[in-house]
């Protein structure tokens, strides 16, 4: 008869080891490794018997589709990410870091979703039902249509699930506090979590009611526990934000049903998230023209174009290395242009320090924002201003060319539609001859050098 034994087990990427050690060998976490008892498996029948079958193969054909509505979320930015509204039976992960906003979207999204003849259950297992009805009472939220269950076994939460008739959706707070008393580990553990995600998972499948489940995330910023988590699910959104500044950033990096990277803008205020329906005019509220350092790059979030200001900074230092520092920027990305500037373009650089930054908290990992990051460099070095109706859109590659970009008219458009009458364009571009708004002036260049003397002229 097996015996059960006892396995170290790390809470980040889901291996497990004979005994403890102080840094995961698989994934370098430290600290990671939690002693685990580990329970035989029952044995299976005669070796080549196959299972019971509950359900059969069938042609793909033949396979019947009904067509399910998608419910519709009232607040714009939530649904925009989604991918148009929520699906029945789909289930969504939020994470984020503590204090971001998770749990305070999530209630305003359960008081809008819920009616009163279909309400919302809302389970908590961090917070008791005290301190959801003061949250409810900031918000100004009533709750007639939002349930409020403070449980942590997952079997008895589907079960009071089970008990309200017509429910329209089912909330998780957080999915590191659910447990289930088929494994002896600890809540918060990678067997628990992934098997509490199972449970809710084959639920919503089984019930058609969508199931929303909030997730801790660790120092890198990437959720806890297991990947597997992320593959169980059917849409994985983070709520981004600096904590210095009041605008949250609601991202989708997993969407089964709609399109990923779409990012939702909203704008923490006392009585919650108000949904942010014009973010670029955000973005360049407080933009002071005509100073030296300042370009327009027309980034893309998924489907949605932005305009964002980015900052440029050089000064003379008087340290043997200069510093580079960036904020919302990649850093890598920051050098790769720095050396193109100062090869190809001769910009003196190697003495100075520079600080890039993006306006507003906004991360910004296209390459299409690296001709303005170019020439905000070049404005700063110079002294010179670039034109107030001036945006730029284009990719810095190694040789000092400026590459092509995806989606050009519909960065155009929006530029247009904020006041800007002259962008800069790659030349590459020409044989597409993207339709341009009227009163629209595109700049076509080739290179970088080309680029910053249409800027800075």
């Amino acid at each position: 008869m097996a015996k059960s034994e006892t396995r170290w087990i790390c809470q980040q990427c889901g291996w497990s080891f004979a005994r403890h050690m102080g840094k995961c060998p698989h994934c370098g976490a430290w600290d990671s490794l939690v002693e685990t008892l580990i329970e035989p498996e029952p044995k299976t029948s005669s070796r080549g018997a196959l299972p019971h079958a509950r359900t059969r193969p069938q042609l793909l054909s033949q396979v019947e589709t009904t067509a399910h509505d998608r419910i519709p979320v009232p607040l714009g930015e939530f649904s925009r990410v989604l991918g148009g509204g929520l699906v029945p039976g789909s289930i969504v992960l939020i994470g984020g870091e503590p204090g971001i906003g998770k749990s305070t979207l999530l209630l305003q999204v359960a008081a809008l979703l819920g009616t009163a003849e279909r309400p919302v259950l809302y389970v908590s297992g961090e917070e008791s039902p005290r301190q959801l009805k003061m949250r409810a009472q900031r918000l100004s939220i009533a709750g007639d249509t939002v349930h409020v269950l403070p449980e942590t076994e997952a079997e008895a939460i589907l079960a009071q699930a089970d008990a309200l008739p017509g429910l329209q959706a089912l909330v998780v707070d957080s999915i590191q506090t659910a447990h289930t008393e088929e494994l002896n580990s600890t809540a918060g553990s990678v067997s628990q979590v992934r098997t509490c995600a199972s449970y809710f998972q084959r639920w919503a499948k089984a019930q058609g009611v969508p199931v929303f489940l909030v997730g801790h995330v660790t120092k890198q910023g990437s959720i806890a526990g297991p990947k597997v988590l992320e593959h169980i699910v059917d849409t994985v959104l983070y709520l981004e934000g600096d904590p210095f500044h009041t605008y949250r950033l609601l991202r989708s990096v997993k969407n089964r049903f709609g399109a990923t990277s779409e990012v939702g803008v909203f704008e923490m205020r006392e009585e919650g998230l108000v949904e942010v329906a014009n973010p670029s005019e955000v973005f360049l509220a407080e933009r002071m023209v005509n100073v030296p350092g300042s370009a327009i790059a027309v980034t893309m979030e998924g489907t949605r174009s932005l305009l964002v200001e980015i900052q440029a900074l050089a000064s003379h230092t008087s340290f043997g290395n200069p510093r580079r520092t960036v904020n919302g920027l990649d850093f890598n990305r920051l050098l790769l242009i720095v050396a193109v500037l100062t090869r190809r373009v001769g910009l003196r650089l190697a003495e100075q320090d520079i600080f890039a930054n993006v306006v507003g908290g906004l991360q910004i990992a296209e390459p299409a924002a690296d001709l303005a990051i170019a020439v905000a460099l070049a404005s700063t070095i110079r002294d010179k201003p670039v034109a107030a109706d001036l945006a730029l859109v284009g990719e810095v590659g190694l040789s000092g060319e400026v590459r092509s970009v995806s989606r050009l008219e519909a960065r155009i458009k929006e530029a247009a539609r904020l006041g800007f009458r002259k962008v800069v364009i790659p030349r590459s571009l020409r044989r597409q001859k993207p339709r341009l708004p009227e009163g629209v002036e595109a700049v076509r260049v080739r290179s970088v050098r080309e680029a910053i003397d249409v800027a800075l002229a």
